[in-house]
């Protein structure tokens, strides 16, 4: 069985380390739980959260170049109840929403209709002005002034 990145599987815990939890997927499988996605409170002691042949529900978090499987019993438990959404504190999320996901400069010129020549332009005129900015605020740490 192929596991998903973001499925929630059902898998008994198999063994249990200081810093984490071994499970066993059914159907095929197996990865582990690291103590910071047992439990959303401090889990200073595993065994006080997990016992072995406990089933859990996990959900696939990663699997990195060699294969090993990251699991999170928390980030399970907390897509079991769409309804039951978390809401997170006003203030994060007035934050979160004045925020870009992702800056971008402003562009004058779409970026498909520009030439090779303008984006090098364009490139070395933003590289030379955060030189600039670095070279000044390195200057005013060091004391000394540009003249």
């Amino acid at each position: 069985m192929q596991l998903e990145i973001g499925k929630i599987y059902t898998g008994k815990v198999k063994g249990i380390t200081q810093y984490g939890a071994f499970v066993d997927i059914d159907g095929g499988g197996s990865g582990m739980v690291h103590i910071s996605e047992i439990a959303n409170t401090f889990v200073n002691e595993i065994r006080d959260h997990l016992t072995e042949g406990q089933e859990v529900r996990v959900k696939v978090i990663g699997i990195n170049e060699a294969g090993k499987v990251s699991l999170s019993i928390k980030k399970a438990a907390g897509n079991e109840g769409e309804a039951q959404e978390k809401k997170p504190h006003p203030a994060q999320n007035r934050e979160r929403r004045s925020k870009p996901l992702v800056w971008e400069p402003k562009k004058t010129v779409p970026q498909s209709e520009m030439t090779f020549e303008d984006m090098m332009s364009h490139f070395k005129q933003s590289s030379e002005e955060r030189i600039g900015d670095l070279k000044r605020s390195t200057d005013r740490k060091n004391g000394t002034r540009r003249k």
